[in-house]
């Protein structure tokens, strides 16, 4: 296989590497959330601040990788790994997530009851 075909692929995993991690630290924002409760204006702004530093996550592996040049594909395969992701373990962290929830409030009402 050519090299400049191997450099294309490893770019294309490594956008796909970069999507599933950023849609994991957007699950530790909404276990954050879940812990921490607080107001629509602190959530908007938790939402800014993530897809501001996505944004420049994803332009920075364009910039580290490939020196600067834009690759649509790249940034194409980010979001489709961050939608695939979201279809198969986000649902499944959101059932976690609601059922670790139920679990924060029967325990905090336990000790409010004491």
């Amino acid at each position: 296989m050519s090299p400049n075909i191997q450099f294309e692929a490893r770019l294309l995993v490594t956008g796909a590497a970069a999507g599933v991690g950023l849609m994991v630290l957007y699950d530790l924002l909404r276990l954050f959330r879940k812990l921490v409760p607080h107001g629509w204006l602190w959530i908007g702004m938790e939402d800014l601040s993530y897809w501001i530093f996505a944004g420049f996550a994803v332009f920075y592996l364009l910039y580290r990788e490939n020196d600067g040049a834009l690759r649509l594909y790249v940034i194409g395969m980010v979001f489709l790994s961050m939608i695939a992701y979201e279809r198969v373990s986000g649902t499944l962290f959101r059932k976690v997530l609601k059922k670790v929830g139920r679990c924060f409030k029967i325990g905090i009402s336990k000790q409010n009851q004491r």
